[in-house]
């Protein structure tokens, strides 16, 4: 198949299997769909970086940043602080519970905390910046050098389903469990404003049904 057609495979370690068995178990479907196309465009946007697998980033650990970022908007979560920050302490249990230490889990923490901010991720470090790039993707930015046939090869494999809708769902939902977890000027704190004060859609939404790939 030529490469303009193709989109990158999921790794098929213990881990990555069980990181797509996790998400999906608490995860609603267009959620986990989001995080595993995240993942499908930050390797296509390593590759388009020249950033090598192995040499640049370590696969595992890429996937797992992605698939699990935004694990702190699951009903799992504790909902006492912001769904990115949840979402990095969730990740990093899963990963130490499968034998990787801080070494490797500080970076996925960092990735995972930081991928709603954006001027700072991309100067965190490789997964800090894949993770970031490759969520905003997935909202339609960045992805120039995306064929059509590679987005739609990723949507017909992992369908949107609504995904932005039901994404800022969530994000609202976990921001309402405690005043620390909606912070004015964070993601949670603005669209839990939007939604309170001017009603669907959001900001979020709007963008999202322009872009690329809409919502």
């Amino acid at each position: 198949m030529n490469a303009a057609h193709r989109i990158p495979a999921l790794p098929d370690s213990p881990v990555a299997r069980h990181a797509v068995e996790y998400v999906r178990s608490c995860e609603s479907e267009p959620i986990a769909n989001h995080s595993i196309r995240s993942y499908l465009f930050a390797a296509l946007i390593a590759g388009h970086e020249g950033l090598k697998a192995g040499t640049d980033f370590d696969t595992d650990l890429l996937f797992c940043a992605c698939v699990l970022h935004d694990l702190g908007t699951s009903p799992s979560a504790p909902g006492k602080q912001r769904f990115e920050v949840e979402g990095a302490d969730i990740a990093v249990e899963f990963l130490t519970g499968h034998g990787y230490g801080a070494r490797e889990t500080d970076p996925v923490w960092e990735a995972i905390a930081l991928h709603t901010s954006p001027g700072i991720a991309e100067r965190r470090g490789v997964l800090a910046l894949l993770t970031r790039r490759g969520v905003a993707a997935d909202f339609g930015s960045g992805v120039d050098f995306v064929t059509d046939a590679q987005g739609k090869a990723a949507h017909l494999r992992y369908p949107r389903l609504n995904m932005v809708t039901a994404l800022v769902d969530a994000i609202v939902a976990h921001a309402a469990r405690a005043p620390q977890a909606a912070a004015r000027f964070t993601i949670a704190g603005e669209l839990a404003r939007e939604r309170g004060e001017l009603g669907a859609p959001t900001t979020m939404e709007l963008a999202a049904t322009a872009s690329r790939w809409g919502a």
